[in-house]
C-alpha cells in the first residue's frame, strides 16, 4: 500500500486526542481502529463521555494515563496545549452538537481536528468554526469516510480526466431500514440522538446520511450544486425529524440530479449507490459492493473495474491495502482518511508543504453539507420551492 510506511523508518506516531466514543460508542470505536490501523496514531488523551464516571471508565478500559482522562474537552483543550508531550491531533466522535464548540476549542489552541459528519448542527455555527479554522495554524479534516474508498477514487480520476464527457446526470442514493419502527422510543442510544433537534440539528435522515450521498456526489463529480428542491418527510408518527427525503438537484454548469435518502426503506441495509452520466459515457458504484466500479462508455459494452485489478489508476492504487479479490470497505475507507490526515500533520510537523496527492474532506466540504441540510429544511417547509444555496 503506498501510504504506508515502515515504522523503523517512519517518525514518532502522532499524538492524538478523543472527545466522545467512551464506552459502547459505535463511532468511536471506529475511529480508534481507523487511527491504529498504519500505526500512525497513537491515542494518548481523552474526554471520552460527557459523563464524568463514563468518562473515566472509558478512559482506563482504553489504556490512558490517569492524568490525561478528562472530564470535559474543554479542560483538556487548555491542559494538553501546556504539555510537553501534548496531543497534536484530536478526533471529534459526539453528536452533531458538540461538534462546533469542541472543535474551536482545539483550533484556537493549534491542535489539528479530525471531525466526524456532519460539521456541525447548524449552518450559522458552521460558518463561524470556517472562519476560525482559517486563521488556525491547525488542519481541520472531516471524516467523509467514503470519500477514501479505492474505487470512489477512481470514479473521481475517471470524471477528472474527461471520460464520461460533460457531465449531465447524477443520481444518488442512500437508503436504511434501521428507523422504520419508533427505534428512538425504546432507549437506543443512535436513534434517540438522531432523531433529536437539539442534538442532531435541523436534519434527520438528510443530515445523518444524506450529507454523505451529497458529499459523495460532488467529491466524485467536483460539481457544484446551485439550487434544490427537497420534500422531506417523517413517516414515523411523532418522529420530530425527516426519515425519508427527496431531493432535485441543479449544479453548475448545467447538469441536474437526484438524491434519495431513507431510513425507513425495509431490506435496505446500508445502501449508498452513485452513478453518473456524461455525453462520453456513465459510472456506478455501490457501498455494499465497494471493491467493484461499473464504467459505460457509450455504445460500447460495460466494463466491470476492480480495485488492485486492471485497469484501476493511480489514485486507487495509493489507497489500495491488500491484493485483488480480497475485500476492502468501511474500516479501510475510514482508515485511509487518517491515513491521508496523517501524511498532512507530519508534513506540517516537519514543516514542510502538504504533500499535492493528500486528499481528504474539509472544512469547507463541511459547511457546504450542513448548507446543503439547511436548504432542504427550507425548501421543504416550502413546499418544496426551488431554493439556492
Amino acid at each position: 500500500m503506498a501510504i504506508e510506511a515502515s515504522r523503523e523508518s517512519a517518525p514518532a506516531r502522532i499524538r492524538l486526542g478523543m472527545v466522545g466514543g467512551g464506552k459502547d460508542a459505535f463511532i468511536g470505536a471506529v475511529h480508534r481502529i481507523a487511527a491504529r490501523l498504519d500505526g500512525e496514531f497513537e491515542l494518548v488523551a481523552g474526554a471520552l463521555s460527557s459523563t464524568p464516571d463514563k468518562a473515566r471508565e472509558s478512559g482506563r478500559l482504553l489504556g490512558l494515563a490517569e492524568d490525561r482522562i478528562y472530564d470535559n474537552f474543554r479542560t483538556m483543550a487548555a491542559r494538553e496545549k501546556r504539555l510537553r508531550n501534548g496531543i497534536e491531533a484530536v478526533a471529534i466522535v459526539t453528536p452533531n452538537h458538540v461538534h462546533y464548540e469542541a472543535a474551536r476549542e482545539f483550533l484556537k489552541r493549534g491542535i489539528h481536528v479530525i471531525c466526524d459528519k456532519p460539521l456541525t448542527s447548524t449552518l450559522a455555527d458552521a460558518k463561524r468554526l470556517a472562519a476560525l479554522a482559517e486563521k488556525s495554524d491547525a488542519l481541520f479534516i472531516l471524516t467523509h469516510n467514503y470519500t477514501g474508498y479505492p474505487m470512489v477514487r477512481q470514479a473521481r480520476e475517471m470524471v477528472a480526466a474527461g471520460e464520461l464527457g460533460e457531465l449531465r446526470l447524477v443520481q444518488v442514493e442512500y437508503a436504511q431500514d434501521w428507523l422504520t419502527e419508533p427505534l428512538e422510543r425504546t432507549g437506543a442510544k443512535q436513534a434517540e440522538w438522531r432523531t433529536d433537534p437539539a442534538r442532531s440539528g435541523a436534519g434527520g435522515a438528510i443530515g445523518d446520511i444524506g450529507t454523505h450521498a451529497f458529499n459523495l456526489a460532488t467529491f466524485v463529480t467536483g460539481l457544484t450544486l446551485e439550487s434544490l428542491s427537497a420534500d422531506l418527510d417523517s413517516f414515523v408518527e411523532g418522529r420530530r425529524l425527516d426519515d425519508n427525503a427527496h431531493v432535485l438537484l441543479r449544479f453548475s454548469g448545467g447538469a441536474k440530479g437526484m438524491l434519495w435518502a431513507s431510513q425507513v426503506a425495509p431490506g435496505n441495509e446500508n445502501g449508498l449507490r452513485l452513478r453518473v452520466y456524461g455525453t462520453r459515457g456513465g459510472l456506478e458504484w455501490s457501498q455494499e459492493e465497494p471493491d467493484r466500479l461499473w464504467f459505460t462508455p457509450f455504445g460500447k459494452p460495460k466494463q466491470l473495474l476492480t480495485r488492485g485489478g486492471a485497469g484501476a489508476g493511480a489514485a486507487a492504487r495509493r489507497v489500495t491495502r491488500t491484493p485483488a479479490g480480497h475485500p476492502e470497505g468501511y474500516l479501510e475507507g475510514f482508515a485511509n482518511i487518517y491515513a491521508e490526515a496523517a501524511r498532512a500533520i507530519l508534513a506540517r510537523r516537519e514543516g514542510r508543504p502538504v504533500p499535492r496527492d493528500v486528499v481528504f474532506p474539509t472544512i469547507a466540504d463541511g459547511v457546504a453539507g450542513v448548507a446543503f441540510v439547511e436548504a432542504c429544511v427550507r425548501s421543504s417547509k416550502r413546499n418544496a420551492a426551488w431554493v439556492t444555496l
